[in-house]
Parts: structure tokens; C-alpha cells; sequence
């Protein structure tokens, strides 16, 4: 059951990272091309937040069964040494939390000014830090923390 839902919430950080580059491009499009803020922008929003809920339930389950995290927070101090220890224990999980707690945010925000320019500003600002930090957080394969753990 680990493994799947591993894999689940593995192959669920692309739709994710899909719809957030989309949100940025078309928010950075609509503000500097003085376009309406359709409510297909706001539908995008939506489920945008909605994958990045479905991901942090997901995650934080993963994260209380974790052996690689159960064996981090068991010795603390050695794991705040080792980076990929520290990674899994503590700046994952810290890192992801923000950048959700930015997309909600910004979403909130955005149902609530007023004016078009506005709300693509809004989008555009919080969206891309929520989408910077996700992607510092994520484990790539080509970095020492996702070593050998594939891009799926």
C-alpha cells in the first residue's frame, strides 16, 4: 500500500506542476495583455488547489508511515547532519506546506479583489512562489535527496 500511494502521489506532482505552469503563463499573459479573468482561469485555480490539497493529504500520510522518515525523526540530531535524512525529516514537508499555504492564499485572494488586472497580478505573484518552491521541494532524480527514485 506504501508503494502505491507512493506512486500516486509521485505521478500526481505532474498534473499538479501542469496546472500551476498553465495558471503562470496564463496569468502573466492576461496581465500584460489586459484579458478578462474568465471563469475558466477560475476553474483552473480550483483545481489547482484542489490537486495541491489531494497532495498534502497524500503526503502527510506518506509522511507518518515513512521508514525513511520514521528513521530521520528517531535520532534527530543525526538526521539535521545527513541532507537527505534532513530533507525527508524536516524540509520536504516544511517547504511543501508553505508553498500550499501560498497557492491557498492566493487563491482566496484572488476571489476577492476587484478588477481583472488585479486578480492576475495576484495569481501570477502567488502562484509562481507556490510553483518555485514545489518545484525546490520536489525529489528529482538528479539530485542527491531523490537518487535512484526515478521521475515517476
Amino acid at each position: 500500500m506504501f508503494t502505491g500511494l507512493l506512486h500516486f502521489h509521485s505521478l500526481l506532482r505532474w498534473v499538479l506542476l501542469i496546472l500551476l505552469i498553465t495558471i503562470v503563463i496564463k496569468a502573466l499573459q492576461g496581465r500584460s495583455g489586459g484579458r478578462e479573468f474568465a471563469r475558466g482561469d477560475k476553474k483552473l485555480s480550483l483545481f489547482a488547489m484542489i490537486t495541491a490539497h489531494l497532495q498534502l493529504i497524500l503526503g502527510g500520510f506518506l509522511y507518518t508511515v515513512s521508514p525513511t522518515v520514521k528513521n530521520a525523526i528517531s535520532n534527530m540530531g543525526a538526521a539535521m547532519k545527513d541532507p537527505v535524512a534532513r530533507f525527508w525529516a524536516v524540509e520536504h514537508i516544511s517547504m511543501m506546506i508553505i508553498a500550499i499555504a501560498l497557492l491557498t492564499y492566493g487563491h482566496i485572494r484572488c476571489k476577492k479583489v476587484q478588477g481583472d488586472q488585479e486578480k492576475y497580478k495576484v495569481q501570477s505573484v502567488y502562484f509562481t512562489l507556490g510553483l518555485l518552491l514545489i518545484l525546490l521541494s520536489i525529489p528529482w532524480p538528479f539530485r542527491e535527496v531523490g537518487f535512484g527514485r526515478g521521475w515517476f
